[in-house]
């Protein structure tokens, strides 16, 4: 490890994924394999679709794979990104909630849908439609960002919503089957803080542990500005209320004149044996985003 911009402890090598090669890659989702490897999935930008790379230790990553492309003659998928994968809680395939966008000039909206597979590796969708879309006045356009963990026979997403280009808040729903869902009616369950600067304007796109102590710890960015990103983290004891950002925030920013300058984005995380976080993000510089790592720990809940 090397260089400390925020608490954690960013890895010399990163990116430790994407190159000139891939093009931007962005807002990885890691978490292990029933076979105890790193598995990543991620929305791959040259390609319109999302995509799928593996690891033994978390730095070193395999060819990509592509697990679904866009479909923009369904009127709701002119791009697809910003997804999640979890083995069918049934024991039976993977199932993939995944962001749906249109784009009409500067205005875009965004929708979530559900796709299958057998493998983990292609996915096909079995609605055509979303199951998810922008309702309320804080959604304004866009759903997006689904995070899923089925718990105590439930399926619990916490998704990012508001505006297109950047999400404004966080929000939640469950559903007995992962297609049927109902939203929390306290929604958003999570707002920026103006008083905080590194998330004055905005937070969104959020990853969601369960902790040892029954809790739940979400890490998520915070905006500065529209431009400016930052990794942070925040806690609840049910993972809908009472969330209570840690004193370690902000847990990555952007380090000045290197690969990551303008903004540190989506985070992911998987918790290590010793108890500290392995973290994966996309950072970006001008145009280009791509995955970098970082280490650290948050102290326990008092």
């Amino acid at each position: 490890m090397s260089t400390t911009m925020g608490s954690f402890q960013k890895f010399a090598g990163s990116p430790v994924f994407g190159d000139e090669n891939t093009g931007t890659v962005f807002d990885a989702y890691v978490k292990m394999t029933p076979e105890g490897r790193y598995r990543m999935d991620f929305s791959w930008r040259p390609k319109a679709a999302l995509a799928v790379t593996f690891s033994n230790d978390g730095i070193h990553w395999e060819e990509p794979a592509v697990t679904l492309e866009c479909n923009p003659a369904s009127g709701w998928e002119q791009l697809v990104n910003r997804h999640c994968v979890m083995p069918d809680p049934s024991g039976d395939g993977w199932l993939m909630w995944y962001t749906g966008q249109l784009w009409d000039g500067d205005h875009g909206k965004s929708w979530i849908g559900i796709a299958r597979s057998d493998d983990g590796i292609h996915f096909e969708r079995f609605l055509k439609d979303p199951i998810l879309v922008p309702e309320a006045d804080f959604e304004k356009e866009s759903v997006m960002n689904p995070f899923v963990m089925f718990e105590n026979g439930k399926y619990r997403m916490w998704y990012a919503a508001g505006e297109t280009y950047e999400p404004n808040v966080i929000c939640y729903a469950e559903s007995d089957d992962g297609i049927r869902w109902t939203k929390y009616e306290g929604n958003p369950i999570f707002e920026a803080n103006p008083e905080k600067e590194y998330e004055q304007e905005r937070i969104g796109a959020c990853d969601v542990l369960k902790e040892d102590d029954g809790g739940y710890l979400m890490f998520y960015i915070g905006y500065r500005d529209i431009n400016t990103a930052c990794v942070c983290a925040a806690r609840s004891k049910d993972g809908i209320t009472g969330w209570q950002r840690v004193p370690e925030n902000p847990l990555v920013t952007p380090t000045p004149d290197t690969w990551d300058a303008d903004s540190c984005y989506k985070p992911t995380a998987v918790r290590a044996d010793d108890g500290s976080y392995r973290l994966w993000y996309n950072g970006r510089r001008g145009g280009a985003e791509f995955i970098g790592y970082a280490e650290g720990r948050i102290a326990p809940r008092k």
